[in-house]
């Protein structure tokens, strides 16, 4: 009697890291900056959602970064916690003090090799930038077992020189090499040919995780990213929504579904559980201030809309003639029309938590008053609905200028006037004036009582949901003497969204002016 051979066991796929730098890239994005506590509640989200790597700030930049990171090294419990720094030795040692308190923690370190970093930024020789690189990593692995070393502007470096610079690391203790591709200079072809051959040239390159950090300057940072990944890269930086400086950074949405989607010619594991992507997309959304275009892939309004016929039609006989994956694997609900005013607390607080929200008992109760004034409000609402005014309640949380009441007089006869009233530090304020328009009306009426001279440098509107009834979105983004602040906020009555949305723009802002006083 013969006996069949059992099945060859599957080949592990190869897993690969994911180094979130939300809270340190992403943050660099002119008015992006963020709170102290919302950068704790992003990295506990980040660490739910199984990042491996939160690069959760630059330590010396600020006191405020510092706190930081050292606050979310304190609260981690399984994900590293890295610091960024410059090759300086005081800038090295505040990074070791940040991270001190990580269970996991990382000092990443870094400095310029191409021609033109050296020339006019450092202004420094080759010989210089190598002992650099020597003695910054040899003090950083003093401090911690893990360091990984960065060659910024990487993809303009030439390549002796830089085999040199990171045969140098190695060599000095660095457990990581990143090679970044700081401007967004390369293509796909090319940056995976240039870690093919670093592997390759470089004595102990099986001894380190090669990683890459590719900006979006040509829209390619995800595509070379992914040639990486097939040429040896076993750890990729990105950031939720791709923020990051100019045109961003990799964005992490993408990156990760890439390889859960096309598992037969990307053969790779991650650890992220992508039914938080949504989620944290819209976080990171709120905290900045930077709305997501609606077209944007995973997570973008669109991703899972279908208008045309022949798409609908398709869709309702097989959801896989139009949609490449489901949208409860990013965390998007199947329907979006599920509440309304006859809802009850139980049936919204689970609601909320299928979308990601545990609120405490008193946030859960105001939420629920304020769902149900919306739902009096509106005739139907939506998830979206949902979304942004739990978000809009967070976001309010702990501000010191807060918004009680507002009544506008507008129309073709004028003079447009806006009567308003907040709260400022527990006090009751009342404030009215004029303007060229009402959405001008109520920010003047807003900076009589708080005055300041920051500029108002964008005011954007769009629709949450569809429906003449649909509530609105407003966007604000303020600057003055070199201080950037966004607010976002939503309501039915545009311009009650518009006074909010300002008024979490100029708390931050206000925040931000004293830290600067006090650091002076």
């Amino acid at each position: 009697m013969t006996s069949k051979t059992p099945a060859a066991t599957a080949a592990k796929k190869p897993r690969v890291l994911i180094f979130d730098t939300t809270m340190r890239d992403g943050e660099q994005s002119p008015g992006a900056s963020m709170t102290l506590n919302e950068k704790l509640e992003l990295a506990n989200l980040l660490e739910n959602m199984g990042v491996d790597i939160i690069e959760a700030g630059f330590p010396a930049a600020s006191a405020g970064d510092f706190a930081a990171v050292s606050a979310i090294a304190a609260q981690s419990k399984s994900a590293v916690i890295c610091g960024l720094s410059r090759s300086t030795p005081s800038d090295i040692d505040r990074c070791g003090e940040a991270v001190r308190k990580s269970a996991r923690p990382r000092i990443h370190t870094f400095i310029s090799t191409s021609p033109v970093h050296m020339k006019h930024k450092l202004k420094m020789g080759p010989n210089a930038v190598l002992e650099a690189v020597g003695r910054s990593v040899a003090q950083a692995r003093n401090l911690v077992d893990d360091v990984e070393w960065s060659a910024e502007d990487a993809t303009r470096t030439e390549f002796d020189f830089l085999c040199k610079c990171i045969d140098t690391a190695i060599a000095s203790g660095a457990t990581t090499i990143n090679v970044p591709d700081t401007v967004g200079y390369s293509h796909p072809d090319e940056y995976g040919a240039l870690i093919r051959r670093l592997i390759e040239n470089i004595p102990n390159s099986d001894k380190v995780i090669w990683s890459a950090h590719c900006h979006n300057d040509l829209g390619l940072a995800v595509a070379n990213s992914l040639a990486g990944m097939a040429n040896g890269v076993r750890q990729i930086e990105c950031t939720i929504n791709g923020l990051g400086e100019r045109a961003g950074n990799a964005a992490l949405e993408e990156i990760v579904m890439a390889m859960k989607v096309r598992g037969d010619t990307l053969p790779y594991d991650t650890n992220i559980d992508t039914s938080y992507l949504a989620r944290a997309s819209a976080m990171v959304s709120r905290i900045t201030g930077f709305p997501v275009q609606y077209n944007k892939a995973i997570v973008g309004k669109n991703a899972f809309a279908h208008e045309s016929g022949i798409h609908q039609d398709g869709m309702l006989k097989n959801s896989e003639t139009y949609e490449i994956m489901k949208p409860e694997d990013v965390g998007v609900a199947k329907t979006s029309l599920v509440m309304g005013k006859l809802s009850g607390r139980n049936a919204f607080r689970d609601k909320l938590e299928s979308m990601g929200y545990t609120l405490e008992a008193d946030a859960l109760n105001d939420a629920f008053k304020r769902f149900k004034d919306l739902a009096d409000r509106k005739k139907h609402v939506f998830d979206d609905d949902i979304i942004a005014l739990v978000d809009e309640q967070l976001a309010a949380e702990g501000e010191r200028i807060g918004f009680k009441r507002l009544r506008v007089v507008a129309g073709t006869e004028g003079p447009q006037t806006a009567e308003i009233d907040l709260t400022i530090d527990g006090e009751d304020k009342y404030s009215i004036a004029r303007g060229n328009g009402p959405v001008d009306a109520v920010f003047n009426a807003i900076r009589q009582l708080v005055p300041h001279h920051a500029v108002l440098e964008l005011y954007q509107v769009h629709a949450v949901t569809g429906g003449t009834d649909a509530q609105a979105t407003v966007s604000v983004r303020l600057n003055g003497d070199g201080i950037m602040a966004t607010g976002r906020s939503s309501d039915p009555d545009t311009l009650v969204a518009s006074a909010k949305a300002y008024l979490h723009a100029l708390n931050k802002f206000e925040v931000r002016k004293a830290k600067r006083s006090r650091a002076a």
